[in-house]
């Protein structure tokens, strides 16, 4: 959550008692609140719950004993994906538990840190008030015990009820086991539709004791209890048989070992999006899944296609990327040049997609192996070249991206200037008018590298029809040509020339004739 000066406070007050009761039991340690608040009655046969838990780093899932998460895992789809760092917005609760809600980005919804400053819900709202917007019929419940996802605006809009405790405040060990007995008591006594809970003491024992913990691990153990018994009360249903439910489960940023987030590190920038339901996919792991995909998913599985003006970046958990580039998993390999990457991670390879090519007849020679001429690579090798230099910013790529990086080349004695062309199959655009080249870019401009998109019909010579002159962090793009008189075939070239300058990445790239 990393919150705020007044949270700060607390953790220090309770860091001793957390040692030995962070875990907690519903039995010892849930306080008395009234009853669970009335619903209207449910209209929908397709139902979601979304479990957010906090600061849930996904990599200690499995040292966990955590046997709801894993049985998750085996009958559903579990992406794991790392999230953007400042200056877009830091590693924190704020910017994290936004994104989860809104479906976009950081640079839409505006949530940068916990002050939430520049928040833009107005124009990017919650899922559940988009639901209240389009579906207003729906009977749908939030329960949070963070106060500002109530206070801020950022989840429990548009619910019809709603739970909200001060953890902060009272610690969350109780308020986590309020939560989960009254969102137990919904779905086995009520009948709702969607539902969003939030259980907020994990990432206090990540604060206090560090993600590396054996009582991080037993605070993971209890709020997979609470999972469990989520999910048992579903099962009780008497008209179970007859709903087809979604449950998604996703936290919202990682920790250090030894505790803590905001910042840059891979540990800090984990998360994930876990989703079992009707025609999610069992056992997949795909490369391709963002924070962003939990709204996207949830109006999936509700029968609800998102309209464009709502310019929602996630995509439901079950849809694949379609790019070329996805099919090069197979050729990734692990580090050469790039001794500060983890040996196990594989992540980058020179193999171009069947089609493509990468015309490096004009590079320099020596550099850094990884990154002579246009290279392949994922998220998590290319981020770990060097923090700090916005290659973190790189969040509408998904998967497998092209990139042309002349600063990671360069440090390594190299000659001559860094001088890359990816092109792109041939496509038939006979007897067609016009053709658009769509994809997701990110570059940075330095000095007197450039960076150009170029057409070639017929196989005639290059043309350009785009330049970049200054920096595009992550955004999609799309070219809009006219069909000269007699071309049958376009293919498309990316030429990048650097000398330890910058970088540009190309992701996503689809062409359409009209």
């Amino acid at each position: 959550m990393s919150r705020s000066v007044s949270r700060r406070s607390v953790l220090a007050t309770t860091a001793a008692a957390a040692s030995a009761a962070a875990v907690g039991s519903l039995a010892s340690a849930a306080t008395a609140y009234a009853a669970p608040p009335t619903l209207p009655d449910g209209t929908s046969q397709d139902k979601v719950l979304v479990v957010g838990i906090d600061g849930l780093r996904h990599d200690v899932i499995a040292a966990a004993g955590a046997p709801h998460l894993k049985g998750m895992m085996a009958n559903g789809t579990y992406g794991t994906s790392l999230l953007y760092t400042s200056p877009m917005a830091a590693t924190s609760s704020g910017p994290g538990w936004s994104t989860i809600s809104t479906g976009v980005w950081p640079d839409k919804h505006g949530v940068k840190e916990n002050s939430f400053a520049g928040k833009n819900y107005g124009q990017y709202p919650g899922f559940l008030a988009r639901l209240a917007q389009v579906r207003p019929q729906l009977s749908t419940y939030a329960a949070v015990d963070w106060k500002p996802l109530d206070a801020q605006g950022t989840v429990t809009p548009g619910a019809d009820a709603k739970l909200v405790l001060d953890g902060d405040r009272d610690g969350y060990t109780g308020h986590d086991a309020t939560i989960a007995a009254g969102t137990e008591s919904i779905l086995r006594n009520q009948n709702p539709d969607v539902l969003f809970v939030y259980f907020g003491q994990v990432d206090i024992v990540g604060h206090n004791l560090g993600a590396a913990s054996a009582q991080y691990r037993q605070a993971l153990d209890v709020i997979d209890g609470y999972l469990g018994r989520l999910l048992a009360a579903i099962k009780a249903r008497p008209s179970y048989a007859t709903e087809r439910w979604t449950i998604i489960v996703a936290t919202d940023h990682g920790h250090t070992d030894a505790g803590g987030h905001g910042g840059s590190s891979i540990e800090e920038r984990r998360t994930f999006v876990l989703a079992q339901g009707p025609g999610i996919a069992a056992g997949a792991t795909p490369g391709d899944t963002r924070l962003v995909d939990v709204a996207a998913t949830v109006f999936k599985q509700l029968g609800i296609a998102p309209d464009s003006a709502w310019g929602l970046d996630g995509k439901p958990i079950q849809e694949r990327s379609t790019d070329p580039f996805e099919a090069l998993y197979p050729a990734l390999a692990g580090r050469v040049d790039e001794t500060g990457i983890p040996a196990g991670v594989r992540g980058w390879t020179h193999t171009a997609p069947s089609g493509w090519s990468v015309i490096n007849s004009a590079m320099g020679t020596g550099g850094v192996a990884e990154w002579r001429g246009w290279s392949f690579a994922t998220d998590e090798f290319w981020s770990r070249t060097q923090r700090d230099q916005w290659r973190e910013l790189n969040v509408r790529s998904r998967g497998i991206f092209a990139v042309a990086d002349s600063d990671e080349w360069d440090d390594k004695a190299s000659s001559g200037p860094f001088d890359s062309t990816l092109v792109t199959p041939a496509y038939a655009v006979g007897g067609r008018s016009t053709v658009t080249l769509d994809f997701t870019t990110l570059y940075r401009q330095e000095g007197s590298q450039s960076a150009r998109v170029l057409a070639s019909w017929n196989g005639s010579t290059p043309t350009a029809v785009k330049s970049y002159t200054s920096d595009v962090i992550s955004q999609p793009q799309s070219l809009k040509l006219s069909v000269p008189a007699g071309a049958t075939s376009v293919s498309f070239r990316f030429h990048y020339t650097g000398a330890n300058n910058w970088y540009w990445v190309v992701d996503g790239v689809k062409i359409t004739t009209g």
